[in-house]
């Protein structure tokens, strides 16, 4: 079987099953536990930034994703077009940003299912990540994109299924008004619409939420297997579609605790399973956090397989088409164990993590939109603009607070970048 298959499956995607992709990349664990956190640390208006945080970004990357199909149709993986517009030193460097942010991406995840794991079932985390990383390895790893494909519709419909289905049986079951009261009597502050704070955390959520998907491998393959005429469009639906979900999981945490308080924050989840009364929506939740988790991990496994096989290895020597297949199950393999290894170990707090990385993802917006407007190769300053962005940004961690250093990342990435269009205007018009 050619390795074209692999990549792209054997279909060309409409708006309908293009956003039923894109959701299923999207819809991720890290969306499922940062939604409660977001909602009890800076209240509704926080709940509402996170769900404007996805929306935004896929909207705007629509707009570029439509300038990508019509500059290159040809090329499969962000790492082609990275290839055509970088000299080597650039592309080596920016194909290794993305291996280590699709390392960080995939860590998340899994962390996500190991938390959830351990709260819906009582067996050790090492037994329930073995098999769930097993299950993804055979889906993203092993089957590829047309796979990928075949599961989509079902992850999407038992996604919608939970955050439908649930909310309106427990406002229903205990009514609007009720809620309302209890959480103003318990938790006022989740009411309270003036915080400064979150309105600077929404701001910045947006900027981290573009620069992941500026970035995101498998967001790039899914732009390329679109119909051209219907990639924007595509974009903005989902994205619109996207904004429903944190804020349905919002309203449901707002049920849990409308009338009590509550231990940690991840424990509202194993208390929404317990308040549930029916069997049948118990049942529904565990597969809408199981589908979720596993067809982002899918996707990013099978993405980040494609980055380092074609745009890596290749790149060394010559494969052939064998080759590509062997050393594909061999390297989703062992992604999936070290997951299993690092998430046995490690369980840092998911929305501080997206933070700590969000001076990496914010420092690439600018160059990465270079990339893809630009009309020559690049030098290599414009890439490694990133790098002196988020190095600036960590550096002033010691003096500022988390979204201030984020800020100063952008700031200075796309200050160079500007700086040398700048000097390349001037000299262009000397000529």
């Amino acid at each position: 079987m050619d390795y074209q298959f692999y990549i792209n499956g054997t279909i060309k995607l409409g708006v309908g099953f293009g956003i039923v992709s894109l959701l299923a990349r999207w819809v991720t664990g890290n969306t499922i536990l940062s939604s409660p956190e977001t909602l009890i640390k800076y209240g509704l208006t926080g709940g509402i930034g996170y769900s404007l945080m996805g929306a935004i970004a896929l909207i705007l990357f629509g707009f570029l994703a439509k300038r990508i199909r019509e500059r290159f149709h040809d090329h499969e993986t962000i790492g082609d077009v990275l290839r055509q517009r970088l000299t080597p030193a650039g592309y080596w460097y920016m194909i290794s940003i993305l291996l280590l942010t699709s390392l960080d991406s995939l860590f998340v995840q899994a962390m996500g299912a190991g938390i959830l794991l351990h709260m819906l079932f009582p067996v050790p985390i090492f037994a329930g990540m073995s098999i769930f990383l097993l299950f993804c390895f055979f889906i993203g790893g092993i089957g590829g994109m047309q796979r990928l494909h075949q599961l989509a519709g079902v992850n999407v419909t038992l996604i919608f299924a939970a955050v439908i289905v649930i909310p309106v049986y427990f406002y229903i079951q205990e009514g609007v008004y009720p809620v309302y009261e209890g959480i103003k009597l318990y938790h006022p502050y989740l009411l309270y619409i003036k915080n400064t704070d979150a309105f600077w955390f929404i701001f910045t959520a947006i900027l981290i939420g573009f620069g992941q998907v500026i970035i995101d491998r498998a967001t790039w393959q899914r732009v390329f297997i679109i119909q051209k005429e219907k990639v924007r469009m595509t974009f903005t639906l989902a994205g619109l579609i996207w904004a429903t979900i944190p804020l349905a999981l919002s309203s449901l945490l707002m049920i849990i605790i409308f009338g009590r308080s509550y231990n940690t924050i991840y424990s509202l989840l194993f208390e929404l399973v317990d308040k549930i009364q029916s069997t049948i929506l118990i049942i529904l939740f565990i597969l809408f956090c199981f589908s979720a988790i596993s067809s982002a991990i899918s996707a990013e496994l099978h993405a980040t397989t494609t980055l380092i096989v074609k745009n890596m290895l290749e790149l060394v020597r010559t494969l052939t088409n064998k080759e590509k297949w062997n050393y594909t199950y061999i390297l989703s393999g062992m992604i999936c164990v070290l997951l299993l290894a690092i998430v046995s170990i490690l369980t840092p707090n998911p929305l501080e993590l997206l933070f700590f990385f969000g001076n990496i993802y914010v420092s690439m917006i600018v160059p990465m939109v270079y990339v893809i407007l630009g009309k020559k190769t690049l030098p290599s300053i414009i890439p490694f603009a990133s790098l002196i962005g988020a190095t600036a940004g960590y550096a002033s961690l010691p003096v500022v607070e988390n979204l201030m250093a984020i800020w100063i990342s952008f700031a200075i990435s796309g200050l160079i970048c500007f700086i040398y269009f700048i000097y390349k205007s001037f000299l262009y018009r000397s000529i």
